[in-house]
């Protein structure tokens, strides 16, 4: 009972709450629940995919490969995204390629199961949109930050937007753990530029850090740096 859809809270954040309870039990019979390691991919770019995931629990994120084969981190995916649903209903290949950053569990569910809901459920249409608007709006946002604002700047708003959307520990530390490289690749510079800037937060007595865990000192003065103050 507790993987059926019918039940399931995370629906409440994306399109599958626009269902009848009808409906939620199709999606619930036809769906496959997975569990992906960490590191493991869910789908590849230019991958052609037979149906969405739904993230029930953990963290993916999703990158696209620049012609020089550098990584960029486009999104991260958290519970109740639904990933691979534009490529499925334009039935086009992915744009995108998905990793899971911890373990995860995810709901499959079929493309024609997606796809005959849309022709039935206007609202469930509607919603798909909402949410489609809403990556697009995201997009353009990156894509100003990417040309107005600096490396220090979009890397300060990383660690505001993980502490934001996934927490600290008991210790102070942000909850979802990156690696340098993944810093790196979220706001488009290299690795070592990265952990120089860390390192420069740090003496500035705006972070902390222990290993891989970076902790949020002073948000305050972080903010500041952000908009220039």
């Amino acid at each position: 009972m507790e993987t059926r859809c019918e039940n399931c809270i995370v629906r409440q954040y994306n399109s599958l709450r626009a269902l009848s309870k009808d409906e939620l039990k199709e999606v619930s019979n036809s769906k496959i629940l997975k569990t992906v390691k960490k590191g493991e991919s869910l789908f590849e770019e230019g991958e052609k995919l037979d149906g969405v995931y739904c993230v029930r629990n953990g963290v993916s994120k999703l990158s696209k490969l620049s012609a020089t084969g550098k990584e960029h981190i486009v999104k991260l995916a958290s519970n109740g995204v639904i990933m691979g649903q534009r490529s499925v209903i334009a039935d086009e290949t992915t744009h995108l390629r998905a990793v899971a950053i911890n373990d995860m569990t995810v709901c499959f569910i079929p493309k024609h199961t997606i796809i005959n809901t849309l022709n039935t459920n206007p609202n469930f249409a509607i919603e798909v949109l909402r949410h489609m608007a809403h990556d697009l709006k995201e997009a353009d946002n990156v894509i100003v930050n990417m040309s107005q604002k600096t490396v220090k700047q979009r890397l300060g708003e990383a660690f505001l937007y993980l502490k934001k959307n996934y927490g600290e520990d008991n210790d102070g530390y942000l909850t979802l753990t990156l690696s340098r490289d993944e810093y790196a690749n979220i706001v488009g510079t290299a690795s070592e530029s990265c952990i120089r800037i860390i390192s420069e937060f740090k003496k500035k007595g705006l972070l902390k850090t222990s290993g891989k865990k970076i902790g949020i000192v002073n948000e305050k003065g972080l903010r500041n740096m952000i908009t220039g103050f």
